[in-house]
């Protein structure tokens, strides 16, 4: 059972596009005292830009250097066969478990989610963390369909991203046996009852993370605000400024984020 606070880790970056392995290195051990696992290639990790190369990269260095945190790695692709055939890859590179957005599309039904992830657990048997969220695939997992999955065999985490604490708060009280990770910083305190964190936060200060999981007080989630809108972490493209501030730690090499993206 996961639990605590989960890092999807920034994916350190040369100027040429490759990934720098050194400095993905040091980012693991930096967070490695505070976290109970690794989260390469999701949306901190610019995932959904990630050609093949990089995205096996970044996964390979993170389960390399893991030193026996869980690694998770996230699959951010528009269509079930495209998340089937990386999750398969995912197994090659020995990660404890994949984390799986719904496909991309602002037409796709309830029931098309459903047989997404059933699909994928039909043709691979590595754990899966939903995914949840809204901003990249213009869909989300509605409660009744999140109980359905939560069903399924091997569904071992959600990362809940809606935004809608409420609705984050209903499904932790459902008591499901699945756990659920808040996604959102300034939602820690008013997501009662759930098992965790998982946010770009966790690049920085997994601790304060960790404090605010313990202590969900106003004050301590005022602190976790203040951090976040220093940093940048509240930003659209708060990739870049976490990476800014890594590179100004000298945790990180370079700054450089996907070409795509500059």
């Amino acid at each position: 059972m996961y639990s605590g606070t989960i890092v999807p880790l920034v994916t350190p970056m040369k100027d040429d596009g490759s990934v720098d392995e050194q400095s993905a290195a040091r980012l693991i051990d930096h967070v490695r005292p505070e976290v109970t696992a690794l989260m390469p290639a999701l949306t901190s990790g610019e995932g959904w830009k990630l050609d093949e190369r990089q995205w096996t990269a970044i996964v390979g260095c993170t389960v390399r250097h893991a030193g026996g945190l869980p690694v998770l790695a996230g699959i951010q692709l528009p269509d079930t066969a495209h998340v089937i055939e990386r999750a398969r890859r995912a197994v090659d590179l020995g990660v404890d478990a994949v984390v799986v957005t719904t496909p991309f599309g602002k037409d796709i039904t309830q029931d098309a989610i459903v047989e997404h992830y059933r699909a994928l657990r039909a043709t691979t048997d590595v754990p899966i963390f939903l995914y949840n969220e809204e901003a990249l695939s213009g869909n989300r997992i509605e409660y009744d369909t999140l109980l359905t999955l939560c069903r399924l065999p091997g569904v071992v985490g959600i990362k809940e991203s809606s935004g809608d604490a409420s609705f984050t708060r209903k499904l932790a009280e459902a008591k499901t046996g699945v756990p659920v990770f808040e996604g959102w910083e300034n939602l820690i305190t008013a997501a009662t009852g759930i098992d965790g964190f998982i946010g770009p936060l966790a690049n920085l200060d997994p601790a304060l993370c960790n404090a605010v999981l313990v202590d969900p007080s106003p004050d301590r989630q005022a602190e976790v605000d203040a951090v976040c809108e220093r940093y940048g972490v509240f930003k659209d493209d708060w990739y870049r400024w976490v990476k800014q501030e890594l590179h100004a730690r000298r945790i990180i090499a370079d700054p450089a984020i996907h070409e795509e993206l500059r």
